[in-house]
């Protein structure tokens, strides 16, 4: 939850370590974290074995807290599981005594999301602007758009649907955050913005907590800078193959 603060152990470094090495060739534009230790430590142990932004800056965001638990943080899941049976409830619906509910989760998520896009859409009017000051613009090797997950640069940032011109990330951004507040983020894709999910993806994989430094991937575009119409691809998700 929230109220325990502890950092990363052991394993959770090692954990970091090896999600880094697994990102090291992903150029990232932008990089937030939960300001709770335990993320902020695994963002910059993962920034750090990057080979093209060691010296991005992580900006913290509380709305990427995990769920808040009440009366359950610091003890063990039994303990939840007990509090939820004698409600008459199942996890992960119930809400402990002072906790979030997942509607309340759910509603960070959105807020935060809302906030990416609009940093997006920011983002592509600067090079807009910058496109017309400038005859040509640099753009990022290959390299840097291979995501280690695809073994190759995913058509949706190098698609030629824009008049044959090879089209680049506006932004390619890496949040760092904890298992049941992105398991709601991911429900509220689904649910409320019709993500499109991997055909191989089950129910279950779908419902469940990601593994720690689990790797989630999606695509997002913004038509016309339209902020209510998000098309979302998840290209994959809780992948763990590094751990």
């Amino acid at each position: 939850g929230q109220g325990v603060d502890e950092p990363l152990s052991a394993t959770g470094f090692r954990q970091a370590d090896a999600a880094g090495l697994f990102l090291s060739n992903v150029k990232f534009t932008h990089v937030f974290s939960s300001d709770l230790l335990r993320a902020k430590q695994t963002a910059a142990t993962i920034l750090g074995k990057n080979k093209f932004c060691k010296d991005l800056e992580i900006k913290y965001d509380a709305r990427l807290r995990e769920r808040k638990y009440g009366v359950a943080e610091g003890r063990p899941l039994t303990d939840l599981k007990a509090m939820a049976k004698a409600a008459g409830e199942q996890c992960p619906s119930f809400t402990p005594s002072g906790g979030e509910t997942l509607g309340e989760v759910r509603e960070r998520a959105r807020d935060f999301f809302e906030f990416l896009c609009q940093l997006a859409i920011e983002l592509e009017q600067k090079e807009q602007d910058m496109r017309g000051a400038a005859s040509s613009s640099s753009k990022p090797s290959e390299e840097q758009l291979v995501f280690p997950w695809t073994n190759h640069s995913s058509e949706a940032e190098l698609g030629s649907d824009n008049g044959g011109a090879s089209k680049i990330l506006d932004a390619n951004i890496l949040v760092v955050s904890h298992g049941a507040y992105m398991r709601n983020w991911v429900g509220y894709f689904v649910s409320d913005l019709n993500c499109t999910l991997p055909a191989n993806l089950t129910k279950s994989q779908l419902s469940s907590v990601s593994p720690n430094t689990g790797v989630s991937h999606f695509i997002i575009k913004l038509e016309n800078g339209n902020l209510l119409k998000p098309e979302i691809t998840c290209v994959c998700l809780n992948q763990d193959s590094h751990l």
